[in-house]
């Protein structure tokens, strides 16, 4: 029974995000552009006031997320966030009357079937409530380590691809870091109280660690094209947060035959987020390739047309004017 709760709130978390991030994306394409690792970025986005929404949405999702976290296994609770993306497709079609091809409904069958086979397949179960100090500390110098070489290697890139893939590896890294704490809290505020949870060291690891994901995760929207950036950021954080249930809470997936299955549901669930991205409805109706310098009224057709994780990409120059991908 709790199991079939969190699945639900993990699914109400992945459709809040989604939203949510309609409207992060839509202020990304807002705030003056940059090719720079800018830490200016989030004082732009804070001064929009559809930024200040969609973290609205992120709020609810994270809150969801809890919840989910509280009543399931870590191993279940983030691969169900491969539905984000679809939802994002959904709520952009939706508010920007942009209607889903059937080729775009394909590739959302084909990650939710492959999500619900894998997890059939893996049967993630088993684990315990909290982690010793000591897998904490070993964890996160883990995970810390590998975000901050991600970083080093991205800004030492241009802007195009290969930064925006880095960036987004980064940003779901920390992502499964926060999920990880974030489940460490939660057991903590239902077993000990709201005094036990604001004692918890891990209660503010997850605020820290999330609020550097989503400095990562903006840095990554403005990086480069969607294409290189949202595998890495989906993919990563399922993969990571499979890896963090497993070593941190000891919970267990079912291995011998059932690994082929699994492994296959994982290719197909790529594939379908790859196909996802590349969707032109997402980068504003604008085939993949094309730049041209920006125009304030590039800027507002680009703001009309944005959405989410999966929506359109404004993408700076050195010069640190736009260019669309």
């Amino acid at each position: 029974m709790l199991i079939a709760v969190s699945l639900v709130c993990a699914v109400l978390a992945a459709a809040s995000n989604a939203l949510g991030n309609v409207m992060q994306r839509r202020a990304a394409l807002i705030v003056p552009q940059s090719d720079r690792f800018r830490i200016g970025l989030m004082w732009d986005l804070l001064r929009t006031p559809v930024w200040v929404l969609g973290i609205g949405g992120v709020i609810l999702a994270a809150l969801f997320q809890g919840a989910a976290l509280a009543t399931g296994p870590l191993a279940v609770v983030q691969p169900v966030f491969l539905l984000e993306l679809p939802f994002t497709l959904l709520v952009a079609g939706i508010a920007f009357r942009h209607p889903m091809p059937r080729a775009t409904w394909l590739s959302v069958g084909s990650i939710v079937v492959s999500l619900c086979l894998g997890l059939f397949a893996a049967a993630p179960g088993g684990g315990t409530l909290q982690a010793p100090v000591s897998l904490w500390t070993a964890v996160m110098t883990c995970c810390l380590g590998a975000m901050a070489v991600l970083c080093t290697l991205a800004v030492r890139r241009r802007v195009g691809p290969s930064r925006a893939a880095y960036m987004g590896l980064a940003a779901a890294i920390g992502y499964a870091l926060t999920a990880a704490l974030m489940k460490s809290s939660t057991d903590t505020l239902s077993r000990e109280g709201i005094a036990a949870f604001f004692t918890s060291w891990q209660t503010y690891a997850f605020a820290a660690t999330g609020v550097c994901s989503l400095f990562l995760l903006e840095n990554a929207l403005q990086s480069g094209p969607l294409v290189a950036s949202q595998p890495a950021l989906t993919l990563g954080d399922a993969l990571v947060s499979l890896t963090l249930g497993i070593t941190l809470y000891g919970e267990t997936l079912r291995g011998g035959w059932w690994l082929p299955l699994q492994l296959l549901c994982l290719a197909l669930a790529a594939a379908g987020v790859t196909r996802l991205s590349r969707n032109h409805t997402l980068s504003g109706g604008e085939p993949a390739g094309t730049s041209g310098t920006a125009t304030p009224a590039d800027h507002e057709a680009a703001t009309t047309n944005a959405s989410g994780h999966a929506a359109a990409h404004v993408q700076p120059t050195p010069h640190g004017t736009a260019t669309h991908s």
